[in-house]
């Protein structure tokens, strides 16, 4: 793993650790003496994201004082995800069973992100930057992550029963925990011939991956995202995004994979075409680039 990921981890690592120790403790001091021994302590959704907020900063501030460029960069970044991940567990296991959803979501979204970083950090180290957490791949994903946020919060407010279906969230957890096995067992198998980016030129290591996971499908770690990403909507119960998810995400990846395939094709010819004829994308209706 290159130093950079290490350092990343460290971060991730200590945040997490450092939130989810500081919030067990006000969720133990807040608990109230005439409840039960054996029940779980609580703390309101406010204290969690309060607590969460203010160790961002702090944290943020001092790793600003002792680091500088990329590091400060991948420090921040890692802080971020480690905060956000321990304080979806807070959310789903300490907070009213009407943020379980929330939770969950927070949760899934901090593990992609950071694991996005550390498979990167070990499959490709001379191409690992701060914009491998993915963080701001586009300014469409920010757009719909913010849009589905506000969704989330109207309906909670108008509608906040329909937040309460929970069998619908666990379908969108399944999705997502699938597609993440999906996505980074095809980054792990293709391994330095796997890039965030679509190459134009074709590096001398650079290999036709056809086995394991890629025997299945052409694109997994596309499938795998492809899923991911409507999850989420569903875990949080979002009908207008979990729609305008599906479409987009459907969208993005046929243009993406017509443009992969093309280079893919000029990469390695003929075999790539036998490949094709055997093996589909693994993506609904999409098909990729045909030679003919």
């Amino acid at each position: 793993m290159h130093i950079h990921g290490k350092i990343g981890c460290f971060s991730f690592v200590v945040a997490f650790l450092l939130n989810l120790i500081i919030t067990v403790f006000v969720a133990l001091h807040l608990h109230s003496p005439e409840i039960a021994h054996e029940e779980k302590p609580t703390i309101g959704l406010h204290y969690a994201i309060l607590i969460s907020c203010v160790l961002l900063i702090i944290s943020c501030l001092s790793s600003r004082i002792c680091c500088q460029g990329q590091i400060f960069e991948i420090v921040w970044r890692s802080i971020l995800l480690g905060i956000g991940q321990a304080l979806g567990i807070t959310v789903t296991s300490c907070c009213s069973t009407n943020y379980h959803s929330l939770g969950w979501y927070i949760s899934i979204m901090s593990f992609f992100h950071f694991s996005e970083f550390v498979v990167t950090s070990v499959i490709r180290p001379q191409n690992l930057t701060p914009e491998s957490f993915l963080l701001n791949h586009s300014k469409a994903y920010g757009i719909a992550a913010l849009v589905s946020w506000v969704e989330y919060w109207t309906e909670l407010w108008l509608f906040p029963g329909l937040k309460k279906n929970y069998w619908i969230s666990g379908i969108g957890l399944f999705l997502c925990i699938g597609g993440e096995i999906v996505r980074k067992t095809a980054m792990l198998t293709a391994f330095h011939n796997f890039d965030h980016l679509i190459r134009t030129q074709r590096e001398e290591h650079h290999q036709l991956v056809t086995g394991g996971i890629y025997s299945l499908c052409r694109h997994p770690s596309y499938v795998g995202w492809f899923y991911w990403s409507i999850g989420t909507q569903i875990i949080l119960c979002n009908p207008l995004c979990s729609v305008a998810y599906l479409i987009a995400s459907w969208k993005f990846f046929y243009e993406r994979v017509f443009e992969e395939e093309m280079t893919l094709l000029h990469f390695f010819g003929h075999e790539y075409v036998v490949y094709q004829s055997k093996v589909p994308t693994g993506l609904p209706f999409i098909h990729g680039y045909n030679i003919n």
